[in-house]
């Protein structure tokens, strides 16, 4: 490991000073030493600039290392392997670069866990209802079962749930895209939100859950993307679904804030620990409590559909203190983000 007596000092052009003085200094008291002891100008010469080249190598060798590292690292990452880092314990712009590219390695290897984490999941979630649902099919194929409207309709809701799969997939690849049009138009937020209750309702009644729809005025409006809204009011519903305990309740709650529109979905799960509520919103990412699976995706494009809107999306503190308490503020006159496109729906 290079010797690095210089990192204490803050600048790197204070480093090249001190380097030249040293350099200067060495050279000066070599060459008062050599012509004391009588060696002559003939050996005393060559030696000092032997000497002083060591001196500058060995502390130019202890300012560099950290490039040399990176340089090392950059390869190394190249290959796949993110968890390289370097020693960054100078104060310098050196030092500060050696910093930052640790912090970019330290991103690098997450990010490449959590897509490796995204597959196995995709894998998990589509390998589930694929085999239940060739399952299903073989055996009304073979004659074992016959295909009845309950054989039929647990075909369906397995389709239904791989469709949701890849709409997540899609609607990921547009957040990377970076789309940005909406089609406005002005919505009942009582009739949306009894929709899209109504339609998960049917689709996941194995968990017997209870819906309570509460929208004050009933007759309240705002102006949105019909498709995105709903994109959003489903994902927070099926995020409160899965972490309901079977026969809990689910609660819609809407109601006007100022120049706004507030939207709440609320379950009596386990809840969200404070320090995951803001991280629950990140690609891929899940909160500490899950333990029933789900892609980490739904979220993050709950908070890129709201983003579009110009609005606002939060993990908020349920009123009876348990279960998570999902708060939707949207602009009740449309206020897209900037540069969002937007056309009418009635256009």
């Amino acid at each position: 490991m290079a010797l690095r007596p210089l990192d204490p000092l803050r600048s790197l052009k204070m480093k090249l000073g001190v380097l030249v003085v040293a350099a200067v200094t060495f050279a000066a008291a070599m060459t008062w030493l050599g012509l004391r002891v009588h060696l002559g100008p003939s050996r005393t010469f060559p030696l000092v600039i032997v000497l002083s080249l060591v001196l500058t190598q060995v502390l130019a060798r202890g300012m560099t290392s950290p490039l040399r590292e990176m340089t090392a690292a950059a390869e190394a990452m190249a290959a796949g392997h993110y968890d390289q880092r370097v020693t960054a314990t100078s104060r310098d712009e050196v030092g500060a670069l050696a910093a930052a590219f640790n912090q970019m390695a330290e991103d690098l290897e997450s990010s490449d866990r959590t897509r490796r984490d995204l597959i196995a999941n995709v894998s998990h979630e589509l390998r589930t209802p694929v085999a239940a649902l060739q399952a299903q099919l073989e055996n009304m194929v073979d004659g074992v079962t016959e295909p009845t409207p309950a054989t039929l309709e647990l075909s369906l809701a397995q389709t239904e749930r791989l469709t949701r799969l890849v709409t997540y997939l899609l609607d990921l690849s547009r957040v990377e895209a970076g789309a940005s049009a909406l089609t406005i138009s002005e919505l009942a937020v009582g009739d949306l939100l009894e929709e899209c209750a109504q339609s998960l309702s049917m689709v996941e009644a194995v968990k017997n859950l209870r819906y309570v729809v509460d929208v004050t005025p009933s007759d309240l409006v705002l102006e949105a993307d019909a498709e995105r809204l709903r994109q959003i009011v489903v994902n927070l519903l099926q995020n409160a679904i899965r972490h309901s305990p079977p026969g809990g309740e689910i609660r819609l709650d809407a109601y006007p804030e100022g120049d706004d529109v507030v939207i709440e979905v609320a379950d009596d799960g386990p809840g969200i620990a404070p320090e995951d509520r803001d991280r629950v919103f990140e690609r891929f990412a899940r909160g500490k409590v899950t333990a029933s699976g789900g892609t980490g995706i739904g979220l993050a494009i709950v908070r890129w559909a709201v983003d579009l809107h110009g609005g606002q999306v939060a993990v908020v503190d349920s009123p009876g203190g348990a279960g998570a308490t999902m708060r939707l503020v949207l602009p009740a006159r449309a206020h897209p983000a900037p540069g969002v496109t937007t056309t009418d729906a009635d256009a």
